[in-house]
């Protein structure tokens, strides 16, 4: 089998993990780390495709990193080996011996998906040959020149009726005062005929329109048809095209089911999310499955330069994302005992949620890190749950705003509505102010500066966000250094903005600080915890306006 690779490293005395990774949050085994070294020193040296991680500056094209995944898998003679897969395509469109194979190879010679691409590339050809035509586009020029010149005209004209219809409304106003009963049963008439005639004359006037539009567009119209009835091919065979190879997805689970992607995504009103099955996790279990061979553990990494948007950083391990493989990987792993999803663990029902400061109105705590602000899909207990059933016939919201899961420090509650407002009032208008402390997992070079970098969430792999300057919201952070210490930084955040996981995103972004908080399991390694506190907030009291202050010192 020639995608069964043996590990060139010792593994004989590392003992087997008894149940197969969770993939959507993970520690990677041993074994899938020595695998995942193997591979790694493999694309260090090897010869094999042509593909620019950004890594080698030589390189002219673009350049792209790329996620990478090692399956370790036993066979039918008990050996342990490991199977590699990248996910997507690399450069060259090569498939080297190394990779398993994809699910499905679109690009194979003469294949439907070929075939289906060269009939609408060429629509494409035909569609800007004629968009480009010059006679279509003095014609196009022309009946866009006429069509603004009679919608002016027919503007004008309801203006006009419009200052008829308010004058014949004041002159019966002022004439059923002054006028006869006679008199002013003809002036009402009078004043109807004229409605009736601007009323005419206005439908003929869009009638002699609408029939100069048509004899001055007839060919321009001709043309327009074109151009509509080729795009309407074009999206008939597109969606073909895109539904036929949906059917030839299909994935295998360790009982030989075979599910393609119309069956998994069985919605009819959401196709499945583009690249759905060209990740690498499904490409390694489905292969292991074909082939007889027993999943054991994965992990999947990634190589290469960071996206724009997106925080990958090179070498380091990442889980399966939710909207691709999620629904895929439910279906492969059906039967398969897995470890426990930690991310439902309730760590905080082993914690003390400290109030610090309390009044008539106002609460402040101390949220530890790994707590709810305010219940989850699955985990109830938090922060708001505490607070409300202490105190039961508070009238406000409550919270006022929110810390990550993951993050500890200062929290705003209120027990009226009235307090909540203005609180509420005082984050919208930035009037609080707020300090945050953070360990980075590395050395910043600078002191102090600022980062400005839009953020939205990552709609395929929620709840993490992206950098986004087209459909972003604008986040902004200042940051100073207070020391170095063995390696690490510790600073302190002033956010301006209070979007979700700024302060995650701004740190480990290429284009922020380029270095994650050290134990963020979403953008950089996982630790025993997030290194991030809400030290000190500054705002004013909601009913006696007093500025007020609170810091609370990170343990970390």
């Amino acid at each position: 089998m020639k995608h069964f690779q043996k590990f060139t490293t010792d593994i004989s005395e590392i003992q087997l993990p008894e149940k197969f990774t969770f993939p959507f949050y993970y520690e990677p085994h041993s074994l899938a780390k020595i695998a995942s070294e193997e591979i790694q020193e493999y694309l260090e040296t090897q010869t094999d495709f042509e593909h620019n991680f950004g890594l080698n500056k030589n390189h002219t094209d673009l350049p792209i990193g790329k996620m990478f995944g090692v399956l370790i898998v036993q066979n039918k003679q008990n050996e342990i080996g490991y199977l590699a897969a990248f996910s997507g395509k690399l450069a060259d469109k090569s498939l080297p011996e190394i990779f398993v194979p994809p699910v499905f190879n679109m690009r194979t010679e003469g294949s439907f998906y070929i075939k289906g691409e060269l009939e609408i590339d060429a629509i494409n050809t035909q569609l800007s040959s004629l968009k480009n035509n010059e006679h279509y586009l003095e014609l196009k020029k022309s009946f866009k020149k006429l069509s603004e010149s009679i919608a002016k005209d027919l503007e004008n004209q309801r203006k006009k009726m419009k200052l008829s219809k308010s004058d014949r409304k004041r002159q019966k106003k002022k004439a059923i005062s002054i006028l006869s009963d006679v008199e002013f049963k003809n002036l009402t008439q009078k004043l109807m005929q004229e409605s009736y005639n601007d009323q005419f004359f206005y439908k003929e006037l869009v009638e002699y329109y609408d029939e100069k539009l048509k004899k001055t567009g007839k060919e321009f119209l001709v043309f327009e048809n074109k151009i509509a009835a080729l795009k309407k091919e074009r999206k008939e065979k597109s969606n073909y095209l895109q539904q036929t190879l949906f059917s030839k997805y299909a994935f295998l689970n360790q009982q030989k089911e075979l599910k393609n992607l119309l069956d998994i995504f069985n919605d009819p009103a959401i196709k499945p999310p583009a690249g759905s099955g060209e990740c690498s996790a499904p490409k390694l279990l489905n292969y292991a499955f074909a082939n007889d061979l027993k999943p054991i553990s994965m992990a999947e990494f990634w190589w290469g330069i960071s996206p724009n948007s997106a925080v990958r950083k090179h070498k380091n391990y990442y889980p399966a994302c939710q909207s691709r493989c999620k629904p895929i990987l439910t279906h492969m792993l059906q039967g398969i005992k897995m470890d426990d999803n930690l991310l439902l663990e309730n760590l905080s029902e082993k914690q003390e949620l400290k109030i610090i400061y309390e009044d008539d109105v106002l609460i402040v705590v101390n949220k530890p890190a790994e707590f709810l602000s305010v219940p989850g899909k699955e985990i109830t207990d938090s922060v708001y749950s505490r607070i409300k059933e202490k105190y039961p016939t508070a009238t406000g919201p409550l919270i006022v705003h929110r810390l990550d899961m993951s993050t500890s420090g200062i929290l705003l509650l209120t027990k009226t509505k009235e307090a909540n407002k203005i609180l509420q009032s005082q984050f919208i208008n930035r009037t609080v102010k707020k300090r945050y402390v953070a360990l980075l997992d590395g050395n910043l070079t600078e002191n102090s500066g600022k980062i400005k970098l839009p953020l939205r969430v990552d709609l395929d792999d929620r709840p993490k966000q992206l950098v986004d300057f087209v459909h972003g919201k604008n986040a902004e952070t200042d940051w100073k250094i207070i020391q170095r210490e063995n390696g690490k930084t510790r600073l302190y955040f002033y956010p301006i903005t209070g979007r979700t996981h700024q302060l995650r995103v701004h740190a480990a972004h290429k284009n922020g600080l380029n270095t994650p908080i050290l134990g963020d399991d979403l953008y950089g390694k996982k630790e025993n915890r997030l290194h991030l506190h809400a030290e000190f907030i500054e705002f004013f009291h909601p009913s006696t306006n007093k500025k007020m202050n609170f810091t609370i010192d990170p343990e970390f």
